[in-house]
């Protein structure tokens, strides 16, 4: 069976290069970054070496990038020391954050007593910022804004530096969970006044287990996990090196040809949008995901005009890996906070949301077996209403 794989959004294939740097890295430089002998000197300078390139990308110094284990990690790090270092008593954020962001919200809340304020999106998922300024300004309490560059199951963007600069004006700290942009847009933090960001690089085709923390030097934040004086005293513990340089060649491979891929993919996933609405009637999608204007190029959400719990597991028989949400709820047992914020009570009960997500490897071919899928499969249906209300 020929495997076709639109998942991309939860992890990306290594790229071939990135697995050769890393295997050299694991047989030639295998010394601990630490230890003041050769051998971790040279270990340490290939750590600096990808420091200093994901500073350059980032238009910052390369003091502020801290290497982690994920984006999960950074997010955790940069909420609760927040909180605990810096003295934060309010955070605002909204319901379609990633797991990891809204988990670690919600403990501050629990064991820290933070003041929690969510901002509610509308039908098409986007974040009201005359709402956000309104919160901003109806307290004096320290906050803390957390709100993510793109949503990872609609692919909605929000307008970073704006809410950056309300922040700023406002006196609050600005998170900005940037997993799904990192590496697939342009980011230059010396403009965009934003304070913490996080990044893992299986998002771009580096290996999973590795990322880092985008920490602005004068925010005084502290680490979390404690030890050694590793990561600028933010991160102790012996660095992954192999991680690190695969990090380091995944995001060299992605700038440098971030024009030519981001134009292959903002084709395939219209290509996508257009034979899905002329091969199922009655298909929607969901957020601004089909649109090309404040939508990532790498996410497609679709929703199918039936109840169909299985459709995974189905298209996953034929071959296509695809999902219906985020990787990290993919065996909850009800819908994702996103898909309850962006579809009306009707669709939840009656349609199937779907997540199709692109990479630079992914071929009309591609999408067309998987709309070929989607139509046997449609065939076991009887689709009474293809006029559900969208919310």
């Amino acid at each position: 069976m020929n495997k076709i794989y639109l998942d991309n959004a939860a992890t990306t294939p290594l790229s071939d290069e990135v697995i050769d740097a890393m295997v050299g890295t694991m047989k030639m430089n295998f010394g601990n970054p630490s230890s003041t002998h050769s051998f971790g000197q040279e270990a340490k300078i290939l750590i600096e070496n990808v420091r200093r390139q994901v500073a350059d990308y980032l238009h910052v110094t390369p003091a502020e990038i801290i290497f982690t284990s994920c984006g999960t990690e950074s997010n955790n790090m940069i909420i609760k020391s927040s909180v605990e270092h810096l003295g934060v008593e309010r955070i605002i954020s909204s319901p379609l954050e990633h797991k990891c962001v809204s988990e670690s919200i919600l403990d501050m809340k629990s064991r820290k007593g933070v003041e929690v304020n969510y901002i509610r999106p509308n039908e098409k998922g986007d974040i009201d910022l005359d709402k956000l300024e309104e919160l901003l300004k109806a307290s004096d309490k320290k906050t803390l804004v957390s709100l993510m560059h793109a949503n990872n199951e609609i692919g909605n963007l929000i307008d970073i530096k704006k809410v950056a600069e309300l922040c700023k004006a406002n006196n609050a700290l600005f998170h900005s969970d940037t997993v799904q942009t990192m590496a697939h847009m342009n980011l230059d933090f010396s403009d965009i006044q934003v304070d913490f960001a996080s990044c893992s690089a299986h998002k771009f085709h580096g290996p999973k287990g590795v990322g880092f923390a985008f920490i602005r030097k004068s925010s005084g934040l502290k680490g979390i996990i404690t030890g050694g004086p590793q990561e600028r005293s933010l991160r102790a513990g012996t660095e992954n090196v192999a991680g690190i340089v695969g990090l380091g060649k995944a995001l060299e491979l992605s700038l440098k040809n971030l024009e030519t891929y981001t134009n292959h993919m903002q084709d395939i996933k219209s290509y996508a949008a257009e034979r899905l609405t002329a091969e199922i009637p009655g298909i929607k999608f969901n957020g601004r995901s089909s649109e090309k204007e404040n939508s990532l190029y790498t996410v497609l959400s679709a929703l199918l005009p039936y109840k169909n719990p299985l459709i995974g597991l189905q298209l996953d028989m034929k071959g296509i890996a695809i999902s219906q949400g985020s990787a990290c709820s993919s065996g909850a047992s009800k819908p994702s906070m996103v898909m309850m914020m962006v579809l009306s009570e009707d669709e939840m009960d009656h349609c199937t949301p779907l997540r199709i997500s692109f990479s630079h490897l992914t071929t009309k071919e591609d999408i067309d077996a998987l709309v070929t899928a989607l139509k046997e499969i449609s065939k076991d249906f009887v689709i009474e209403n293809t006029n559900v209300e969208h919310r």
